[in-house]
């Protein structure tokens, strides 16, 4: 398969299966990726994409089919979850240990520099030719190149802070930068990137668009930032029902094209069910023609016969499968006042550390405000002093507000999904089971208990809560962190149809795209507020910079 074309192809996977005991994750999946190629896997949560990064990355062998990479290819992989196996060690160290290679030749140039210093004659000759050789690989290598490809990326991902601190110690996304720095400075041929935009604020994301664009790299990236999607990869492989579909261009690419092809096949299934239904029909009539008119009846019968042989040769399409979309309908009262939030010279603190000071800012009813800016500069903090009332904060009359944190907790993580959602519902049993089937809870899942959750699951549930209530104020901290695609979409909707006003933290571009009225960006502890969603945010800093 890879004759001939050796060099252009860097990955071939033919005729691949993978299962895990009696369920099959993905079915004959085949494509090609080239050098260079920078690739999107998408589709639903457990579809098979990070099984498939898996078998590309060695880490698994497929049940059936071959998984070809090029020879000599080097490949690394960001998985989502952290090494804990690093736990002990100096983050420092893990990034220098990118570069082994290059260390081990410095300390033996050490070493015959320390030999040098004792020896004379041919000894010393001979270390010196020693020396000399070990330093060419040294410099081909990039050896004095180490600390420059280091500092830069650790100052774009911002994490000079933790190079001294242990492994251990830090949170899951500092985990993952440093995972990903370390693995950035390893410079493979083949990137395998598994949500690698996940707990990343705006300039990391720009940096590594912007990194990931203009390298020289095969990447194959699965995620669900659709923004990240559209500025990086040129294909798109949709592996949807354990098979996998390809779109030559970017995310917003694929679902031009993809809702065509829905169409498409919606057209011709009911093109052939209609011709079908003709056929059927004809074949009836002829029989009746037959009957009317016996004993000379027969042409009638021979030519039904026809019709039903042409019939049976029909290859009959699969109706096309209507995803499971989540029906959001936030419940809506009374709007209260027309201030919805006010501060004056507003100040706020975490200890000793200052994050807002004296800011000002009105919002009024029926915006849709996105609250952005740097990790740590206090967004969630501000949402919490909201959500708590603080009596600094100015809150209209009859607000009532409705709240989804970053991590979702329940009060009783012991108790199951039905248990949870019926504080909330009013109604029989039978409506609140089929009301939890619409937010994808089916039959032994609804008794599945809360501490079992996914993180998308979690959400759900919270949103079946939250839509219970009348709340006329949503305040959502990034609602998109764990739901799919899919579910990014019909939470845009909800929220695009609701009537109240909405504050919500996010750093999802496409999700603010979608959704915001005006961007509140947290900067130098003010809020400085952009009319538009986040496009119309980076037009007016681009005219501001010109000015």
């Amino acid at each position: 398969m890879l004759k001939g074309c050796e060099k252009m192809l860097e990955i071939v996977l033919n005729n691949v299966n993978k299962s895990y005991g009696n369920k099959q994750i993905i079915k004959k999946v085949n494509f090609e990726i080239k050098t260079n190629e920078k690739v999107a896997l998408i589709g639903p949560n457990g579809c098979g994409k990070t099984t498939i990064l898996r078998l590309i990355n060695r880490e698994e062998n497929p049940t059936s089919g071959d998984v070809f990479i090029r020879k000599d290819a080097k490949v690394e992989m960001l998985t989502q979850y952290p090494r804990e196996y690093l736990n002990e060690i100096i983050v420092k160290d893990i990034i220098y240990d990118s570069f082994k290679e290059i260390l081990e030749i410095e300390n033996k140039l050490k070493d015959i520099e320390q030999k040098m210093i004792k020896e004379t004659g041919d000894k010393l000759n001979k270390l010196i030719n020693k020396y000399s050789t070990l330093q060419e690989k040294f410099i081909n290598i990039g050896g004095y190149e180490i600390d420059s490809k280091i500092d830069k990326l650790v100052a774009a991902f911002k994490v000079e802070n933790l190079l001294s601190k242990k492994y251990k110690t830090l949170s899951g996304g500092e985990k993952t930068i440093i995972n990903l720095i370390a693995i950035l400075l390893r410079d493979p041929d083949i990137l395998l990137l598994d949500e690698p935009t996940n707990h990343l604020d705006i300039d990391m994301l720009e940096w590594l668009e912007k990194y990931l664009s203009n390298c020289n790299k095969t990447i194959i990236i699965v995620s669900h930032d659709r923004y990240f999607l559209d500025k990086v990869v040129k294909k798109t492989i949709l592996i949807d029902n354990g098979e996998e579909e390809i779109f030559n261009g970017n995310y917003s690419y694929f679902l031009k094209e993809n809702e065509e092809r829905v169409m498409r096949e919606f057209n011709e299934y009911k093109n052939q069910q209609k011709q079908i239904e003709e056929m059927k029909k004809a074949i009836k009539r002829l029989k009746e023609y037959g009957k009317l008119a016996y004993p000379c009846g027969e042409k009638f019968f021979r030519r039904a016969a026809s019709i039903e042989k042409r019939l049976e040769k029909i290859d009959v399409l699969d109706k096309p499968k209507k995803e499971d979309r989540i029906n959001l309908t936030f419940n809506f009262d009374q709007r209260g006042s027309n201030k919805i939030v006010e501060l004056n010279n507003y100040n706020m603190s975490i200890g000793d550390k200052e994050l807002f000071n004296k800011v000002n800012l009105l919002i009024s009813y029926q915006e849709r405000i996105c609250i952005m800016g740097k990790n740590g500069t206090g967004k969630s903090t501000f949402i919490k002093h909201l959500i708590n009332r603080d009596e600094n904060i100015k809150i209209g009359p009859q607000i009532k507000i409705g709240y989804i944190p970053q991590e979702i907790v329940f009060e009783d993580e012991n108790i199951s999904v039905i248990e949870e959602a019926r504080k909330y519902f009013s109604g029989y049993e039978e409506h609140l089971r089929s009301a939890l089937v619409k937010f994808l809870f089916y039959s032994e899942g609804i008794f599945t208990r809360l501490n079992k959750l996914s993180g998308g699951e979690r959400l759900r549930l919270k949103l079946f809560c939250l839509m219970q209530q009348d709340n006329n104020l949503l305040v959502l901290d990034e609602p998109t962190n764990h739901i799919d695609i899919n579910t990014k979409e019909v939470l845009e909707e909800a929220l695009n149809n609701y009537k109240g006003t909405i504050i919500v933290i996010s750093h999802d571009r496409y999700f603010i795209n979608k959704i915001a009225s005006r961007i509140l960006m947290v900067d130098n502890k003010k809020l400085k507020s952009y009319i538009g969603n986040y496009d119309d945010y980076k037009r007016e800093i681009e005219r501001n910079k010109k000015e």
